[in-house]
């Protein structure tokens, strides 16, 4: 099946699938974010295939979401480690995880994170950057950007 490219297309979201919204991408950086950092150790907790998973993990390194840090001269070896372009992908990750806890886990969220500073289960909210308030799809509203074409 041929995936038609975003990368023409003028709009944020289009631009972050064009990099981190092939199959396996979210799932190989929820795991780098988990501490999984070794291709033999991605590979098999995701149980993808080796080509896949090489390809995958060429594209986050040419996008600059992981680097590529060799542990073993012989034979090569590499760990992958987010970069801050990387690590800024948590608040997706999280939410997409809360989603699928609300609406895709019958049995009960198969992970939960634990707040370190006070030993309670998180979820993550938005709050405005301003104001400190809530902020939901109901109580915003899209004006144009810097980069309105």
């Amino acid at each position: 099946m041929q995936h038609k490219s975003f990368s023409e297309m003028h709009c944020s979201i289009a631009q972050c699938l064009e990099i981190v919204g092939e199959r396996w991408s979210l799932l190989i950086v929820r795991d780098v974010f988990l501490g999984t950092t070794r291709f033999d150790e991605i590979q098999q907790r995701l149980g993808i295939s080796r080509n896949i998973l090489n390809q995958r993990l060429a594209r986050l390194v040419e996008h600059g979401v992981v680097e590529k840090i060799a542990y073993s001269q012989h034979p090569p070896r590499f760990d992958y480690k987010l970069t801050a372009k990387g690590r800024d992908l948590w608040p997706v990750i999280t939410a997409m995880r809360q989603w699928g806890d609300e609406h895709a886990a019958p049995d009960g969220p198969p992970m939960q994170l634990i707040h370190r500073d006070c030993g309670e289960i998180a979820d993550a909210h938005l709050i405005c950057s301003a104001c400190g308030e809530a902020i939901g799809a109901g109580n915003v509203k899209s004006v144009p950007g810097p980069g309105t074409g």
